[in-house]
């Protein structure tokens, strides 16, 4: 039997092994053989090791850490070994006061956050869901009480005698109020004026930015209760941040924007309710001429980790249960992880792209890229500005952009090498047209507004 993250092979004891068995117990239980060498060879104990080892392993494990494990003695032939057989355990467990937690093929010890989510893992609680003892029913915004019902009455959520409760049992209802009669964290977040009083960055911040990732135009804040946020923040993008293009299909008027509005409401509302509140990190939207950034401080489940995953069929579990469980009551997200069929029919309808997801321990960062129709109107407006390069030219510089994109480059390097200042001519002229054909693709940064992207072809 081959070592693998629940079986591990020593020759010899020695105290610190005790650390590996706290792993255990933290992760999926495992089994410590003793007296086996690094090949899975039995290569024995002494008859003094054996007889020791049988009588101190048992208690050191129990006084460390209040454990049991089966300690077994094995024969293999004329040679002995221990077998040291540890469960996993529903509370977790500590060792000299740290704790332990067997990965792969290491034993790390967990600290601060994740010390944090692992506790209350263990106890199957989650952050969302624990009690804020100060905090009233009567401390709540009517106003957000009032629009959720609203909500939820208009999807057939919750029936009107289902809203005409009062507040408290409401909150009862949307278990939302603990056993010990306190308000949990969804109920603050979802429902309370101030959220950032208990959580320091429970807002969304919006940024437009011009020629660089440093050109930072303008910026709003979107505070409030989360019910709230999400249509005031989702209003503002398309009234001030987005511009539409009017083209004409005979006498009728159409306004284009760069992404379908229905498919941005559920990508925040994605943010919003996977986003890791206790990093004290606010949403943070970046908006450029043609493309969106959503970012959020937040986890996906480990096995959706790309963007072909999640636009497959996969079930919903989302990192904050109790708060996601206000938001579909409302009417504002759907169950089973249906939210990205919806963003997956509104870019169809769009005729423009899905968004593309970029998971990684900084985060969820989430790229709307405008979509083609978007793209065309934005260039026609530039046809007059065009006209001062002649077809042959533009033929060879883009060109140029190939040859030297075989490796990464940001905008400026790209813009250098072609020797061209203005980056709007460049950005319109070159580089979108180049990434609609394919002709050029671009990196996701981990995070908005870090100037990291690059371009390849």
């Amino acid at each position: 039997m081959p070592e693998h993250q629940t079986i591990e092979w020593k020759e010899s004891w020695h105290d610190e092994f005790l650390e590996w068995i706290c792993g255990y117990a933290n992760a999926y239980g495992g089994t410590l053989y003793i007296g086996k060498n690094d090949n899975g060879d039995v290569v024995g104990l002494s008859d003094k090791d054996r007889k020791k080892l049988l009588e101190s392993i048992p208690n050191k494990i129990t006084d460390t850490m209040g454990i049991v494990a089966d300690v077994n003695l094995l024969y293999e032939g004329k040679l002995q070994y221990i077998e040291i057989i540890v469960d996993k355990y529903p509370s977790l467990i500590s060792y000299h006061g740290k704790y332990f937690y067997r990965s792969g093929s290491t034993m790390r010890a967990i600290t601060g956050k994740e010390l944090d989510k692992a506790i209350l893992k263990s106890q199957g609680r989650t952050w969302d869901g624990m009690p804020i003892l100060k905090l009233q029913v009567t401390d709540l915004r009517r106003e957000a009480i009032e629009l959720f019902k609203e909500k939820a009455l208009r999807r057939h959520r919750l029936t009107e005698e289902e809203t005409r409760v009062d507040d408290i049992i409401l909150m009862e209802n949307l278990h939302l109020i603990d056993e010990e009669g306190y308000l949990i964290r969804a109920a603050m977040l979802a429902f309370y004026k101030d959220p950032e009083k208990w959580v320091t960055g429970s807002y969304i911040k919006i940024g437009y930015f011009g020629d660089s990732d440093s050109d930072l135009k303008y910026q709003d804040e979107v505070h409030g209760s989360l019910i709230e946020q999400i249509d005031k923040a989702v209003d503002l993008v398309y009234t001030k941040y987005l511009k539409a293009l009017i083209y004409y299909e005979g006498i009728q008027r159409i306004e284009q924007f760069m992404f379908p509005q229905e498919a941005f409401r559920e990508i925040l509302l994605n943010a919003v309710v996977h986003k890791d509140y206790s990093a004290c990190n606010p949403i943070q939207i970046s908006v450029y001429e043609d493309k969106i950034y959503i970012w959020n401080d937040g986890e996906m489940p480990s096995e959706l980790d790309s963007t072909e995953k999640l636009f497959e069929k996969h079930s919903s579990k989302p990192y904050n249960p109790k708060l996601a469980n206000v938001f579909f009551k409302s009417g504002m997200i759907e169950a089973w992880g249906r939210g990205f069929d919806k963003i997956k029919d509104a870019c169809a309808k769009y005729n423009g792209r899905l968004p593309e997801y970029n998971i990684s321990a900084s985060g969820i960062m989430v790229l709307c890229k405008a979509c083609d129709k978007y793209l065309d109107l934005l260039n026609e407006d530039e046809d007059s500005y065009l006209g001062q390069s002649d077809q042959d030219n533009d033929q060879d510089v883009t060109k140029m952009i190939i040859a030297f994109c075989k490796q990464p480059h940001s905008a400026k390097e790209i813009m250098e090498y072609i020797k061209i200042n203005d980056r709007s001519f460049f950005r319109r002229h070159y580089l979108n047209p180049m990434i609609k054909t394919g002709q050029l693709k671009m990196t996701i940064p981990d995070k908005p507004k870090s100037g990291n992207q690059k371009y390849y072809v």
